[in-house]
């Protein structure tokens, strides 16, 4: 399946996909936090809360946060799940950075550890986590496929993945007003938030670009994946999905 989201890229040079992630969101790393509650009023908090309430459901003990970015919701799935352990891994250095002083101020150390790794090419044993979670983040994948590969491969079997995804509202009322947000007064704050021309612009064409319900389920189970199911949020801004190993 020909995945259009690999194809976008945050600055258009001939790099590879992963190294300019890497580079924009080290580079807007300081304001991601703020630009997230901004973009999403706030919204995004409910998202993440609703995974993490299916999540403590299951009772799992070892959890793996991929593209955990500043670490949000790592922290909530310590706070709230009732893990043994939950392990954020990230591209970004300046993302992780930032995510291990708010694990600190926290106080969640013992719970919680951040560390940069290439999703790609997880640094972890086969069948090591209950669960892997990924809030936002594999529409930025450089391999979407082989990503899930991955997260399948450190799944231990019956294990559950949770990711949640922005997407593309379907509702012919909904939609134009959130063409006009998405493509006009994100990436405008954003270049005054952040100082990245390119970081706010690639945002809404990563989403228009990445598969989206079906589309996505279908990826999830040629990697491996059953019970593949996709749960659309709040007029379809963002979108739950579930699977199991």
């Amino acid at each position: 399946m020909e995945v259009k989201a690999e194809k976008i890229t945050p600055y258009r040079d001939e790099r590879h996909k992963s190294e300019q992630v890497k580079e924009m969101f080290d580079t807007i790393a300081p304001a991601y936090d703020f630009m997230n509650r901004a973009m999403t009023m706030g919204i995004d908090k409910l998202w993440r809360a609703r995974a993490v309430k299916l999540i403590a459901r299951e009772g799992c003990r070892q959890i793996l946060d991929v593209a955990t970015g500043t670490g949000d919701l790592a922290i909530k799935l310590a706070q709230d799940a009732a893990p043994a352990c939950v392990t954020g891994v990230d591209l970004s250095e300046g993302m992780i950075e930032i995510g291990r002083r708010k694990v600190e101020e926290a106080r969640l150390g013992d719970v919680v550890s951040l560390e940069v790794a290439d999703c790609l090419s997880l640094p972890f044993a086969d069948g090591s986590f209950d669960c892997v979670t990924v809030a936002y983040g594999v529409r930025n994948f450089e391999r979407l496929l082989d990503g899930y590969r991955e997260m399948a491969r450190v799944l231990r079997p019956g294990g559950l993945l949770c990711v949640l995804e922005l997407s593309t509202p379907i509702s012919p009322i909904v939609k134009p007003l959130y063409r006009f947000y998405t493509r006009y007064i994100i990436p405008a704050v954003g270049r005054l938030v952040s100082h990245d021309v390119r970081a706010y612009s690639y945002l809404p064409e990563s989403i228009a670009a990445v598969p989206q319900g079906a589309g996505m389920t279908a990826l999830m189970t040629e990697a491996g994946f059953t019970g593949c199911t996709c749960r659309p949020m709040t007029f379809g801004v963002c979108t739950l999905y579930t699977a199991r190993r």
